[in-house]
């Protein structure tokens, strides 16, 4: 069950993300979106990661040509035809997956590897959208993917364990540190810290603390690199309140439940640093300031 050659569906933050350490890993690595300037765009961003590591001395220029020449865009899916093993990074969406799958079902051959992204959407449920759910795995990837080390490989109850154990292998080659899990909502990192986020969020409704002593009272006392207001910021607002509700519809459970004050901010429009505003003010990046909520 050798893996040579790796199809990446979705060029964004991650995708691109995932394309890059899949090049970096030495398999020849073909990435495809519907739009050939969202192809250069996320191409773009790889060689800046790339000749940001030559400058750090992380890589040689050498090395930088050999992982970029691993490495092409493409907008036909047909050119995902001949690959061992195909990662789906698109919007996080089902219907949109399973037709996607549905479509490489029908262009890849048998022996090809399906596998999912998705940070909140059931594994089983993509995958009965093929013929091959013995074959199809989830390879949750973090952001940004060439310097988080974790990946969650999660197993459905149709996955073959030789599937599986080759896809912990596979993470393990591209440098990461892969964990096992199996396919409930959430996996394991968002099954743990999405309730903490949303507790956060209740915590300052009820005026347990300011945004800042949240923060730093989790840093400070816990030991976490950033606060959880800040971490919300950083993944988004709106992001986790999409996960948020998929974990609710699927456990029923209030520590799943959106808090009203997200749901407000995600309709004002403040969803965290990349719209600018959320539970800090980003008109300078380098120096947040909290919001008044």
């Amino acid at each position: 069950m050798a893996i040579k050659k790796v199809g990446v569906v979705g060029c964004g933050l991650m995708g691109a993300g995932i394309a890059q350490v899949c090049a970096a890993a030495g398999f020849e690595t073909v990435v495809r979106e519907v739009a050939a300037e969202v192809v250069e765009k996320g191409l773009k961003g790889i060689d800046k990661n790339l000749a940001r590591l030559v400058e750090k001395g992380t890589i040689s220029e050498a090395q930088k040509n050999e992982i970029r020449g691993r490495l092409s865009g493409t907008t036909a899916i047909e050119d995902l035809k001949d690959c061992d093993l195909v990662i789906e990074a698109i919007i996080e969406q089902l219907p949109a997956k399973r037709e996607l799958f549905a479509k490489l079902d029908t262009l890849c051959g048998p022996s090809t590897i399906f596998a999912s992204n998705t940070s909140s959407l059931t594994i089983t449920e993509i995958s009965t959208a093929t013929k091959r759910p013995e074959r199809f795995v989830g390879l949750h990837f973090f952001n940004p993917v060439p310097v988080m080390k974790l990946v969650e490989v999660v197993r459905t109850i149709s996955t073959d364990p030789a599937v599986y154990d080759a896809m912990v292998d596979f993470g393990a080659m591209l440098g990461k540190v892969p964990v096992r899990a199996h396919d409930s909502t959430g996996f394991i990192v968002n099954r743990l810290l999405v309730p903490y986020l949303l507790d956060a969020i209740r915590a300052l409704e009820e005026g347990v603390g300011s945004i800042e002593d949240i923060d730093n009272s989790m840093k400070l006392g816990c030991g976490h690199p950033m606060g959880p207001l800040t971490l919300l910021d950083f993944v988004g607002l709106d992001t986790t309140y999409y996960i948020a509700n998929i974990m609710f519809e699927e456990f029923r459970e209030k520590r799943f439940a959106s808090p009203p004050l997200l749901k407000r901010m995600v309709l004002a429009g403040w969803n965290g640093r990349k719209a600018g505003r959320g539970f800090y003010d980003y008109a300078d990046p380098a120096k947040p300031k909290a919001m008044k909520i």
